[in-house]
């Protein structure tokens, strides 16, 4: 998932985000000509930017995707981020919301993973976490100790690949996770680099010894060329079990249906695709409440070549019989920018789900500010940005990550920049309002009477 940028506006969410917010509240209060007030963007009613006091500052970093687990144990979510071209990072909740590095979790080595996801692999009660790679294709497993620790057990993964996405679930019906990774065969940055043929990857959980892995790709899954950048597993067709959806930036996206006991079928012919796409990530979610899963991809228009295909993010409704038809006119805002992902949240907590959007306009890969599209219950979504997101959410916004950081009871979200800062929502704004230091108070000049 490679991007290449040359904009004069680079330095917008960089380089002025660091010089403005600091690294933490600790800076707050210094003497001398260091000193300075961390002075965050105004909150909404939904979402604060807690990103200059809450998260580690890495203007330049490609954070591309990030995960939500306990991994000590101590009743809160940490948070798991996937960095391309750089070490995978851990951060540590305090049970706030607010987010500590624990350096070389996850080994020093320099990886280009594109994605992250987790479960319990080997079934002893603790997280375990999944990178894919692109460029140096080095998959990586990592076993968690239920104390903040882990142990990398890479060498169970029986095959390696140019991964571009992941996903973690039980596709055979054995009560173990199972690993699905989407392959690409890119070959270099160009609109006319060549595409050599790529494989995704399904690797079974060995019920005999849970967190090794047996190879399935060619037995379960059909003998074709995926380049596939985004998968989701979920039960589209009502039977039961996990059935696959994925996308892809060459070819048609596709629908694979599972037997149930994770050998999986081409139904593509099921999804009404009336455009060419170029999709970069899925989300499958009931978005008009009537018990059967949509889809929503999330499109570009060229990897930053230029303007090519259309991105309009598009919705595709089941039907109920298994067919997907693509109501993008009736149900989502229009739109020209490129996103390379999005997540589903009720930010309004009205039971509806709704969703942020990831911003870029292409050509130029210029940052822009992450949407928020709500749903009204029946599936039709109105862009309401400038109530809902904090003017300070401007990014290259990649993929998003979500859960209760701060004790709530409600998401927060976690969104993913290529090199651009990280940022965090949390919708506890009340709390977070009543924890941040105050602000030096400054004197007037004394007004002088005659």
């Amino acid at each position: 998932m490679k991007s290449r940028f040359n904009s004069p506006v680079a330095w917008l969410t960089s380089g002025l985000f660091s010089a403005l917010s600091g690294s933490s509240w600790a800076d707050q209060g210094k003497s001398g000509s260091d000193a300075f007030d961390i002075l965050t963007d105004k909150p909404t009613e939904f979402f604060v930017d807690a990103t200059s006091t809450n998260v580690p500052i890495a203007p330049s970093l490609h954070a591309t995707d990030s995960v939500f687990i306990d991994v000590d144990k101590d009743g809160d979510l940490d948070v798991v981020v996937s960095v391309e071209h750089g070490v995978n990072r851990l951060y540590l909740n305090d049970g706030q919301g607010r987010l500590v590095e624990r350096p070389s979790a996850f080994g020093k080595g320099i990886h280009d993973s594109e994605h992250v996801r987790a479960a319990d692999l080997n079934a002893d009660g603790n997280m375990d976490v999944v990178f894919v790679a692109e460029a140096d294709e080095i998959h990586q497993l990592f076993l968690g100790d239920g104390k903040g620790g882990f142990t990398d057990a890479s060498e169970r993964l029986p095959q390696t690949s140019q991964g571009n996405a992941l996903a973690l679930g039980d596709v055979n019906g054995d009560k173990l996770p199972d690993i699905v990774i989407g392959s690409t065969g890119e070959t270099g940055y160009a609109p006319d680099a060549k595409i050599i043929p790529a494989r995704n990857l399904l690797f079974l959980n060995d019920p005999k010894r849970p967190g090794y892995f047996i190879n399935a790709t060619r037995t379960h899954l059909p003998e074709t060329n995926d380049q596939t950048e985004g998968v989701a597993l979920a039960d589209m067709d009502g039977d039961g079990d996990l059935d696959m959806v994925l996308v892809s930036p060459a070819f048609p996206n596709r629908l694979l249906i599972n037997d149930g006991s994770g050998h999986f079928k081409d139904a593509s012919s099921q999804l009404d695709l009336r455009l060419p796409m170029e999709s970069r990530e899925v989300q499958v979610v009931d978005v008009n409440r009537d018990g059967h899963l949509d889809i929503v991809f999330f499109n570009i228009t060229s990897n930053n070549f230029g303007w090519d295909k259309d991105p309009q993010t598009r919705i595709l409704v089941n039907d109920g019989k298994g067919h997907f038809r693509d109501e993008t006119a009736g149900r989502l805002p229009a739109h020209k920018f490129s996103s390379w992902g999005g997540t589903v949240v009720d930010f309004n907590h009205d039971g509806n789900p709704d969703l942020l959007v990831g911003a870029i306009d292409v050509p130029g890969f210029v940052p822009l500010q992450v949407r928020a599209w709500q749903n009204d219950g029946k599936g039709q979504f109105r862009d309401v940005t400038a109530d809902v997101m904090p003017g300070s959410t401007v990014g290259r916004s990649w993929s998003m990550g979500r859960g209760d950081l701060d004790g709530d009871g409600r998401e927060d979200v976690f969104i993913g920049g290529w090199g651009t800062q990280a940022r965090l929502l949390l919708s506890d704004t009340n709390a977070y309002e009543a924890t941040r230091p105050a602000v030096t108070p400054l004197n007037s000049p004394k007004t002088e009477t005659q």
